[in-house]
């Protein structure tokens, strides 16, 4: 059995949706898209999954729908020298790695500023992602105080 793909053309012309648009869904995650070189290609079945999806409901991620609230936040946590903030890294990595599927596409990118002594950590996801990263961020900062 062969798998008919489409291009981002072929898809603007078939809905009559400007192929930026198309890309934007498919950034989005509202159309699952497989990158082929330097373009997109889609599947008859995905396709079909995204036409039969209703509007603005249509966001999935894995299978699953995305919730339609989303947060970012930039946070900068004082660290005790190198070791610590790559613990700190290394935890919130985790935390990251570890989320449920349903909380859907999230993002974390952490860096430790080394002569301001801090780990400067920018998140961006679903709200109950946000707060379980918030509530671990608490908890590090708490443990740091503790052991000071």
């Amino acid at each position: 059995m062969t798998k008919e793909y489409y291009t981002v053309e072929q898809i603007s012309e078939m809905l009559n949706i400007h192929p930026k648009t198309i890309q934007r869904y498919i950034r989005e995650g509202k159309l699952r898209a497989t990158k082929v070189g330097k373009s997109w290609r889609v599947t008859g079945h995905d396709l079909s999954v995204f036409i039969e999806s209703d509007g603005d409901k249509g966001l999935y991620f894995g299978g699953r729908p995305m919730q339609s609230v989303t947060a970012s936040s930039v946070v900068d946590i004082i660290a005790e020298g190198k070791e610590n903030a790559i613990r700190i890294m290394n935890t919130l990595t985790a935390a990251m790695n570890s989320k449920p599927l349903e909380y859907g596409q999230s993002s974390m990118h952490s860096q430790y500023i080394e002569r301001e002594n801090m780990v400067r950590v920018t998140l961006w996801g679903d709200i109950r992602f946000m707060a379980i990263m918030m509530d671990t961020i608490a908890l590090i900062t708490e443990q740091n105080s503790v052991g000071e």
